[in-house]
């Protein structure tokens, strides 16, 4: 069947369609439906079946004879090491650090914060919550001391799980003082920390708090899977909130196992025991996703990678860890296609590596400009599939489902709705608009299985935050619009679409053109204020490395390009070169605080941000161009 019977069929028969997705995954009391609606909105999926995430990611694979196979592989070009872990050594370590966590009183429904860099260890973390039923919150390495406490108090964990250290190239991140900082801020006190020793540093431990990693495994008893329901929560994952006070996303079990299951095969066209890679981190929902709980239980080998697309050594290092481990997909952000293309713009490194394992390339977290799709698919050769997706959501909304069928690519969209996913563009009111025009894109509710079915703790704000707007859907905060074949494009976050002078225009629509410009290696656009058109958009442009065309003449090029591509209406003139564009850790351009920075506005430094220093550098050349006015 092609996608489109199968779309067809998950929406007129949604119980039938994801009950058979169920029997993809091991229960051990099969659920007696798909969809429990009786508390409509609030869905639940698979509620009544009884599983085990760890299981169906590592036991069920040594239990089919599998154990020999590699589960994950460790490429850090930071340390300049490789190692291999089986499905059978996965088990064996997550059951021992499981039994040792429930020696030390955790147990199913209690909170474990999980807190580490790109390690196995990270990974093995998780699986032991899931093994014992607890609930796993990782929050990204490196996160500052505030940030940490905040979270320590939401989810009050019993126990947290840290490394002594993080890499980054040329320095060492010291985790311990963060979390000392973070306890000592933190209402919440948990009962005791486990750390990772690191060679790179041996953090100090507090006396009557904090265990070895090692030491508190010896002499413990393996724990065996504890049975949950399907509707057990399996993680929290926090996302920063506008209020500035996190939303910690709830993934049930049931759902999760059976839409990633699904998706490894439908979406991604994987098969077991090939080599998957998601260039991500831990911290951010791909790495649960797709480092972690999608490929492991689907019985896939999994990469974590500590390193950056750039730098470690050079922009070859993706291509090489390709042609080491013999990746069939890869899954990245397109900021590092961006940050590979502007320091390799010809793509001579990619000449010197053994690429023909790689099949397809898979881009999502921010918006995919089709001038770095169109060198990525010319440079690489294979499919080059922009797919969209939220922390919310947990796996794609929309995207070219490969392994169901490789439907023509459009480049600049991420191709068409999942199966199980009703996509509409909506105007103010909550009408449906017609093909080609802007819109809030909404999903109609139920949610397909894996989605956030509530927030942690906070029922009324997950109601208010995505479900009143538009009642009977789910809002994205994205916007866009389809086209005549289904076709969607995400164009910005509702945020980021300007009013000048009473025309909607997207901003991802100007960055499209302006990345098309030969010398613009990456772009934003903001809308700032303005007293007679209400808004103006200004674009910040980084230019290629050995462009050797004026800063100026780039700007002059840019403004004339927006006129003719997007018209006079666009009132483009306003634009600065910049070295780098400040982004979170996960690579998203933090637009709105450019906004502030532009408008004169106070602002908070964003919790996520990848290096504040580059705020400074954006105020800089804002005052150049005038600006607060």
């Amino acid at each position: 069947m092609g996608y489109s019977e199968i779309a067809a069929e998950a929406k007129a028969d949604p119980e039938g369609y994801w009950m058979k997705a169920a029997e993809g995954i091991d229960w051990v009391t099969p659920p007696s439906k798909a969809l429990f609606d009786e508390n409509a909105p609030l869905y639940e999926w698979y509620a009544d079946g009884t599983l085990n995430a760890c299981w169906n990611a590592v036991d069920r694979h040594v239990e089919a004879g599998h154990g020999e196979r590699v589960a994950i592989i460790h490429d850090s070009p930071i340390t300049h090491s490789k190692r291999e872990i089986s499905f059978v050594e996965l088990r064996n370590r997550v059951a021992n650090l499981a039994g040792a966590l429930k020696a030390k009183g955790v147990e199913k429904g209690d909170r474990v914060i999980i807190y580490m860099p790109m390690i196995p260890e990270a990974l093995e973390a998780m699986l032991a919550c899931a093994r014992i039923g607890a609930v796993h919150s990782v929050v990204f390495g490196g996160f500052a001391a505030h940030e940490l406490a905040v979270r320590i108090d939401d989810c009050t964990p019993k126990c947290i799980i840290a490394a002594s250290c993080g890499l980054e190239p040329g320095r060492v991140v010291h985790y311990k003082p963060l979390l000392d900082g973070a306890i000592e801020q933190a209402t919440h006190k948990p009962d005791f920390c486990v750390i990772f020793q690191r060679e790179q540093e041996v953090a100090k431990l507090t006396e009557g708090r904090d265990v070895n990693w090692h030491g508190f495994q010896y002499g413990v008893e393996a724990a065996e899977c504890v049975l949950v329901e399907g509707n057990h929560p399996l993680y929290i994952l926090y996302t920063s909130g506008t209020t500035g006070q996190p939303k910690g996303v709830v993934r049930h079990t049931g759902g999760h196992s059976v839409a990633l299951n699904w998706t490894m095969r439908n979406l991604y066209d994987m098969n077991p025991g090939e080599v998957f890679w998601a260039a991500s981190d831990v911290g951010w929902v791909v790495g649960h996703s797709y480092i972690c709980y999608g490929p492991l239980t689907y019985g896939c080998t999994t990469i974590v990678f500590e390193g950056k697309p750039v730098g470690t050594p050079d922009a070859g290092t993706f291509w090489r860890v390709i042609q080491d481990h013999k990746v069939k997909c890869l899954f990245t952000a397109p900021t590092a296609f961006r940050a590979i293309k502007r320091e390799d713009s010809n793509g001579d490194l990619i000449g010197k590596y053994d690429m023909s394992s790689l099949e397809s390339l898979f881009l999502a977290g921010e918006r995919a400009d089709p001038d770095t799709i169109v060198w990525a698919q010319d440079k690489l050769g294979v499919p080059v599939i922009d797919h969209w997706w939220q922390t919310e959501t947990g796996w794609a909304i929309a995207g070219n489902p490969l392994g169901i069928e490789a439907l023509p690519v459009k480049v600049g969209s991420p191709s068409v709705a999942m199966p199980g996913w009703d996509v509409q563009i909506l105007d103010e009111g909550g009408h449906p608009l017609p093909a080609g025009e802007l819109g809030a894109i909404a999903a109609k509710l139920p949610l397909p299985p894996g989605t956030l079915p509530t927030l942690w703790n906070a029922e009324d704000r997950f109601l208010k935050s995505y479900l009143e707007h538009f009642p009977g859907y789910y809002e994205t905060g994205d916007a866009g619009y389809k086209d005549e074949d289904g076709y969607l494009y995400i164009m910005a976050r509702t945020d980021d679409v300007i009013n000048v002078a009473g025309h909607r225009l997207s901003t991802g629509a100007m960055e499209e053109v302006l990345a098309s410009h030969p010398d613009v290696a990456e772009c934003a656009v903001i809308g700032v204020a303005d007293a007679l058109k209400g808004q103006m958009p200004m674009g910040f442009l980084c230019l290629n490395s050995g462009t050797q065309k004026a800063a100026e003449d780039v700007v002059a090029d840019c403004v004339k390009l927006v006129r003719d591509q997007i018209g006079p209406v666009a009132a483009f003139k306003l634009a600065t070169v910049v070295q780098r564009l400040p982004k979170t850790r996960s690579g998203k351009i933090l637009r709105a605080t450019m906004v502030k920075i532009a408008n004169g506005e106070e602002f908070k430094m964003p919790a996520t941000i990848d290096d504040p220093a580059i705020l400074d550098e954006i105020a800089e050349a804002l005052k150049e161009i005038g600006y607060p006015r």
